[in-house]
């Protein structure tokens, strides 16, 4: 199992050989290298210089770290044609990065309209007929979690949706700080887990506050159409990571192995409090070691 940090609080403070270095001050082999404007932009087509390149390899080179995954955000489940078709144009220049920087595992979300969901399905599907072929090609493993403010928020109508497509290179993400947006409040880790099955090739570490809880949020107006969730840090919010640690033990999580993009990946995904990262970054890495890797 790979432990990376997602270093989107570290992209927005720091060039990308501060960064790197960072990381592995921090105890981390792995970086999971989440949207940043110089690489692969939020819904924009990915830059990536030469010059970015070059830099990010010297970095890479420096300090001993690897990329363990990308994470893209596009709209490839539209809802309109224009935009799905920019969203697949984006993903093709994507997996060629990947394969160029050797990174075996892209993770993303739906990025559709949840006022829409038949019409991004189709188009997502409609996408996926068009990547899949490549995605198989270039042996990537494409992970995909469901999103607060997607076409699909459910845990298990995700998993489905990867499992479709009965394919070695996809696999699907369980985002800890999404938990309660997965089965609408209950927190059934070990049920959520259970359903995604073999297919689970990757969970990121954060915590959050029950949202359906009432008061937990307050939005004025009242009703606005909007959600709202953490990454925070691992005790700071109400999912139940005892839990959550000895669910993955019984799965045996970090022994498992994929037969497109290797070892499974347990990444540190924090962003709520970027003056509490050094030491959250240190300790969250300590306790996956020690709930997952220790025995």
């Amino acid at each position: 199992m790979k432990i990376a940090f997602d270093v989107d609080v570290l992209s927005k403070q720091m060039s990308i050989t501060d960064m790197v270095h960072k990381v592995s001050e921090w105890g981390y082999k792995f970086i999971e290298q989440s949207p940043h404007p110089r690489i692969n932009p939020f819904y924009k087509h990915p830059k990536f210089s030469r010059e970015c390149q070059s830099e990010y390899q010297k970095a890479l080179k420096e300090t001993g770290v690897e990329i363990s995954s990308f994470i893209v955000v596009y709209r490839w489940s539209g809802p309109t044609e224009e935009q799905r078709q920019f969203a697949v144009k984006n993903w093709k220049r994507m997996i060629e990065i990947a394969v160029d920087m050797n990174v075996p595992v892209i993770n993303t979300e739906l990025s559709g309209d949840p006022h829409q969901p038949e019409i991004c399905e189709g188009m997502w599907y409609r996408s996926m007929e068009e990547l899949l072929p490549i995605i198989e090609r270039e042996g990537i493993r494409i992970e995909i979690q469901s999103h607060p403010y997607d076409f699909c928020e459910n845990n298990n109508e995700t998993a489905d949706l990867v499992k479709s497509f009965r394919s070695e290179n996809l696999k699907y993400l369980y985002c800890a700080a999404h938990t309660f947006f997965y089965d609408q409040g209950k927190g059934n880790i070990n049920g959520m887990l259970d359903y995604a099955g073999n297919d689970l090739s990757h969970v990121l570490f954060a915590d959050t506050m029950n949202h359906t809880l009432d008061c937990r949020y307050i939005l004025n107006p009242p009703g606005v159409d909007a959600t709202i969730h953490q990454h925070l840090g691992l005790g700071e919010g109400e999912v139940d990571f005892n839990c959550l640690f000895e669910k993955l033990r019984e799965m045996k999580f970090s022994q498992r192995k994929f037969k497109v993009g290797g070892e499974s990946i347990a990444c540190v995904s924090l962003f709520g409090y970027p003056e509490k990262i050094a030491r959250q970054a240190i300790d969250t890495r300590e306790r996956i070691e020690q709930e997952l890797l220790s025995n």
